[in-house]
């Protein structure tokens, strides 16, 4: 083990490597069968289909959820304690492994990194896991803009050729608006310049249809969100057919089963319904499977990595986007009751340095030295913030799953200021752990994964916080007060001409809330920190996802294409030419 204050995560990461043991070794541990594993180098992905059905009838293992406070802008550790408590749950013994959501090439590139834990607490091998894996994305991608392409040449074609000649060719007129079109392309990079395009220039009638268009981040594509919640390859089929590109000129949807591309995005993305097999630094086995978006998806790993994960391990961790009011509100909400599982614990993630943020504390910024007021100790500064965290408890405890706060650790952390946490926690009876999983491992958060274990033992029974017959407006006016503190939601012109369409046709009764919201505030303002009060949720647009089947009420402004920053991760990787190994992943 190397010490994580000296050497870089990507050092950490190399050494642990050298001692990981081969796939077979996970196989056999893991209880599959060979025809079970389909090889891919150090990253085997297992065969969903052939597990679930032999082991449908094993009773499952114990469900653990991690979720956290609301962040400071460089987050707050919630894939480092997931896989710390991994590792800690190995220390004492337990049958353990997890499923984390696969990293975007746009954040792994640029500032915030590729989800990958850090320190002690890592996810191996580093490189792959960071620089595509086995392709689940490239597959998206490819799927995704086929859809693009069979919609800009059906409009081409169609404004080329007359009724007659169309129907000679076996296609019938969709008569496309082309200031209604939905989709853009996707790429796995965050490129500002690519947000709003004009494409089809060169004139003639040869050079596709022109028309305004526009490019989004590859995991924001509804193909990956459809890829979190499907449940099997049958169910992936028959979402993929109903995703709406474009509206014709009558108001009426174009799908990509109206462009006949259907078929063959099934194709492009049949291998991604197999999770990966990836590995703690300590050599527990871990599943990789999906990266949606949090704001406008789901924000979580799939369903289908909960279920296989959850038959073969006694305890199975995963992990929800953003704070308890974004990531779990939709674990409750919508990922437990598709999924059919119930979670027996939830861990809310701390950290002093964002409960002093919502104490009053300086701003944070990405890429800027942390202020003085976070590195010295401050007992006001965190008692004041500390409102927020227990917000967010009584958001788990309200869904009637035990909480417990896992305080993840920094060297600059005082004692004070840990015992100050632990007594508050425990002046309102709630289970709180120090961990140091990101220096010391699995060895660091024997306390965390002892305090899951005991609260894996109390009683609990999910409770959705509404009903599905629930009207869209009631769900989001219950969602803003319960779960956010507004005093009330004020609905925009355009969102509230949706609204009554939407929940005056039956075809959208089961669709799922989908909240999109800013994570670095309990409100829809980034700026207000701590618990706001005498506020409002405004809601200006709703988006609607007809495969997935997610209707998106919008609060603010949401960018489907992340910027890069002005110094991105990228000037920092190369390549050892004489090893061929990648140096500078975090």
């Amino acid at each position: 083990m190397l010490d994580p204050t000296i050497y870089k995560d990507w050092q950490i990461a190399e050494e642990a490597e050298k001692t990981l043991p081969d796939p077979d070794t996970f196989r056999e541990r893991m209880g599959l069968l060979p025809e079970e594993i389909i090889p891919y180098g150090r990253t085997p992905k297992l065969d969903f289909l052939k597990i679930i059905k032999r082991l449908r009838d094993k009773p499952d293992g114990k469900y653990i959820e991690v979720t956290a406070i609301t962040p400071t802008p460089l987050g707050e550790g919630k894939s480092t304690t997931s896989l710390g408590l991994i590792e800690g749950l190995g220390k004492l013994g337990k049958n353990v492994g997890g499923c984390l959501r696969q990293p975007s090439g746009g954040p792994t590139m640029n500032v915030k990194g590729s989800a990958a834990g850090g320190g002690n607490a890592l996810l191996i091998p580093m490189t792959e896991f960071s620089l595509g894996l086995t392709g689940d994305i490239n597959d998206i991608m490819n799927a995704h803009n086929l859809a693009m392409v069979a919609l800009n040449a059906r409009m081409q074609h169609e404004r080329n050729y007359d009724d007659a000649r169309l129907a000679q060719i076996g296609i019938r007129r969709l008569d496309i608006d082309p200031e209604r079109v939905e989709l853009g392309w996707v790429l796995d990079f965050c490129a500002q310049g690519l947000r709003k395009i004009r494409m089809g220039l060169g004139g003639g009638t040869g050079n596709g249809f022109e028309m305004d268009s526009k490019f989004a981040i590859a995991v924001s594509s509804e193909l990956m969100a459809i890829l979190a919640v499907a449940t099997d390859l049958k169910d992936l089929r028959e979402r993929i057919g109903r995703i709406i590109v474009a509206y014709d000129k009558q108001g009426r949807p174009v799908t990509t089963h109206d462009l006949e591309a259907d078929g063959a995005m099934c194709a492009w993305m049949r291998n991604t319904i197999n999770p990966t097999l990836c590995y703690t630094v300590e050599n527990q086995p871990c599943l990789v499977h999906a990266g949606p978006f949090a704001n406008i998806a789901i924000g979580q790993s799939s369903i289908i990595g909960d279920r296989l994960a959850l038959k073969l391990f006694d305890y199975h961790v995963t992990e929800s986007g953003f704070g308890a009011d974004i990531g779990f509100e939709k674990f409750r909400n919508v990922k437990c009751r598709l999924s059919g599982l119930q979670p027996d614990v939830s861990v809310v993630v701390a950290t002093v340095r964002a409960l002093k943020m919502h104490g009053g504390g300086p701003q944070v910024v990405p890429g800027q030295p942390l202020p003085e007021e976070y590195m010295r100790e401050s007992l006001s500064l965190l008692e004041a913030g500390c409102a927020n965290l227990f917000h967010h408890v009584e958001n788990v405890k309200s869904s009637g799953i035990v909480p417990v706060v896992c305080l993840n650790k920094f060297y600059t952390d005082t004692d004070a200021e840990l015992s100050l946490l632990k007594r508050l926690c425990a002046e309102r009876s709630v289970r709180c752990a120090v961990s140091e999983h990101w220096q010391y491992g699995g060895a660091g958060a024997v306390e965390l994964a002892e305090a899951v274990l005991d609260a894996c033992e109390e009683p609990h029974a999910l409770q959705y916080l509404y009903p599905l017959d629930m009207p869209l407006r009631e769900r989001v006016e219950t969602i803003a007060r319960e779960v956010y503190g507004a005093d009330g939601v004020d609905w925009g012109e355009l969102a509230t001409e949706k609204a009554e369409r939407f929940e005056a046709d039956p075809a959208y009764a089961d669709f799922c809330t989908m909240m999109v919201k800013t994570h670095l505030s309990l409100s829809h303002d980034p700026a207000k920190k701590g618990v706001p009060t005498n506020w409002r949720l405004p809601i200006r647009d709703i988006l609607v996802y007809g495969g997935a089947k997610f209707l998106c009420p919008v609060a603010g402004d949401i960018s489907m294409m992340p910027g890069t920053g002005s110094n991105p991760a990228y000037r920092r990787i190369d390549v050892d030419t004489e090893t061929g190994k990648v140096m500078g992943l975090f």
